[in-house]
């Protein structure tokens, strides 16, 4: 235990090394780490994908895919106590309760068969003792905490019935559960639009004066770095580079690399005129409405308006950008232009009315439009190669034979950057950059004109995101591509769209040309969004609630 006498930090990681054992032999993840944080303190690890700091952050919790991990040399201790080879016993009363956690990737991190208040009444029964009478309140009141909107509907969800943002709250409303000493957030805001990262990284500040909680924040996004952290780690191939107070770091970095990560910003796009232009997609009066049944008949009571009443038209070399928050309707409204969910309105593609098309007559213009998701990983098969991926529409469409294919493939990898004798190998061999340059090559292998970018870069390091946003911006005026960019990161939105929409409760708030909207916007809800996307912070919460 600790002694008073001593200056131990709340945690203290030294000279922490961690090996996992690969296919090709011993791979170091983390080299001689030393970190410190202090009780009531934020401190701030950053670095790109593969730099080791979710490594870190998991080997605090025990949490690596042990024996495959080990651990050849170091120390972590929490109140003075050593977690290294630390036994269950220790590690339970530890874990969910005096240490929470916030995982990046909460669709894979929350169990999909068990509802929400289960999830959270889990900590609560196991370190607290309480009745399920009490958990139930105590989970009402972290989802109202963490501003869950319905929150007595929502503890009988399921994770699939939630959104992106949404089950981020929740699991952010799991760690909090017991009042921890020390938060560990390993990119906690990732799926977050702009405004509820404001909130939810507030909301962070309030706890941590109210309960004098430590925060170890692991991200990418540096202003949110830059805003909330006391003392910033810089983290490059397992080794600490970089260390210091946080304002002493952005004031005046000494490593190269460090200076790369804190210039990795975006440029505006430079604005263009397509009036007079043939439109590729036109969109009229888009409405997709989900129906609420009730009663032992299931009658539909009311409509989800998940999309109402939308329009929008882009031309080639356009990009049309989407922003709004969590639910909106932003990819609802793309799976309806795709023809992927089902919708009123007319849709007008090449000049054809689509919207009544089906089956084989959707499938020659469905080459003609691509779509890259937000998640390389979990949009590309793991049980197949590189070069099975990228070839995949081509096969679907009988185009080429297989010599034919495979040059088309080289060819594919080569214009997105990557080396084509790494089409043999499968997605877990590449880092997240490089597996959405595989999702990027699959769409435009097609020769499409239409490609809708859904979050394609949000699970992406800022210094990879504008490697991406350089990529698409130069495909498009190669190809003369219309693109349809949905994102919550306004930064990227401004760096990619010519013309920007702003949907709230899948109604259009505000839309025009990009630069207008970023520089004088008119609706409230817009002038949220981006006082929060450029500051962190609403200026006027009532115009996010009005």
């Amino acid at each position: 235990m600790t002694d008073s006498s001593t200056n131990e930090p709340l945690l203290a990681i030294e000279d922490l090394s961690v090996h996992f054992d690969g296919d090709g032999g011993e791979i170091v993840a983390v080299d001689h780490v030393n970190l410190r944080v202090e009780k009531g303190r934020t401190v701030a690890l950053v670095g790109e994908s593969g730099s080791g700091k979710s490594v870190t952050a998991l080997s605090v919790m025990q949490l690596l895919p042990y024996p495959r991990a080990r651990h050849p040399n170091g120390s972590i201790r929490f109140r003075g106590e050593e977690l290294l080879g630390a036994g269950p016993r220790v590690l339970r009363r530890i874990r969910g309760d005096q240490v929470g956690m916030i995982f990046q990737e909460p669709m894979t991190s929350l169990n999909p068969l068990h509802t929400v208040r289960k999830q959270i009444s889990e900590t609560l029964l196991l370190h607290k003792g309480l009745s399920e009478s009490a958990a139930r309140s105590r989970c009402l009141e972290l989802l109202e905490l963490v501003r869950i909107q319905d929150p007595v509907r929502r503890l009988d969800s399921y994770p699939h019935q939630l959104s992106g943002g949404q089950r981020q709250r929740v699991m952010i409303a799991m760690a909090l559960a017991n009042d921890p000493d020390l938060l560990i957030a390993d990119e906690p805001t990732t799926a977050l639009d702009v405004t509820t990262q404001a909130q939810i990284l507030r909301l962070l500040q309030d706890l941590q004066r109210e309960m004098g909680m430590a925060v170890l924040l692991i991200t990418h996004d540096l202003t949110i770095v830059e805003k909330i952290s006391d003392e910033l780690y810089v983290m490059k191939d397992g080794r600490i580079v970089e260390q210091g107070a946080t304002a002493s770091v952005f004031e005046a970095p000494r490593e190269a690399y460090t200076k790369q990560l804190l210039s990795a910003e975006p440029p505006v796009k430079p604005e263009h005129d397509f009036t007079g232009r043939d439109e590729v997609l036109k969109a009229e009066h888009v409405r997709v409405w989900f129906p609420i049944r009730m009663g032992v008949l299931k009658r539909t009571v009311d409509h989800v308006k998940a999309a109402d009443d939308i329009g929008l038209v882009v031309r080639p070399g356009e990009t049309v950008g989407i922003v709004g928050e969590s639910g909106s309707g932003k990819t609802t409204l793309a799976l309806a232009i795709l023809r992927l969910e089902k919708s009123r309105g007319r849709i007008v593609f090449n000049g054809r009315e689509i919207h009544g098309l089906d089956g084989e007559d959707l499938k020659p213009i469905r080459r003609q439009m691509q779509v890259v998701f937000q998640d390389p990983y979990g949009s590309l098969s793991p049980r197949l190669s590189i070069q099975q991926i990228v070839e995949e529409g081509l096969v679907a469409h009988g185009i080429g034979n297989e010599s034919e294919r495979e040059e088309r493939v080289i060819a594919a990898l080569e214009e997105v950057g990557l080396d084509p004798a790494s089409r043999y190998r499968y997605p877990h061999e590449f880092s997240g950059g490089q597996r959405q340059r595989v999702a990027i090559a699959r769409a435009m292998i097609m020769q499409p004109r239409l490609v809708i970018l859904d979050e394609p870069t949000s699970a992406l390091d800022r210094s990879v995101q504008v490697q991406i946003v350089d990529l698409l911006l130069r495909l498009q005026a190669e190809h003369d591509l219309a693109y349809i960019f949905i994102s919550h990161d306004l930064k990227l939105v401004r760096a990619m769209s010519d013309h920007l929409i702003v949907l709230r409760g899948g109604i259009v708030v505000e839309q025009g040309p990009s630069e207008r909207l970023f520089k004088q916007p008119e609706a409230p809800y817009t002038k949220a969004l981006i006082s929060a996307a450029f500051a962190l912070e609403v200026s006027d919460e009532t115009a996010v609630r009005q």
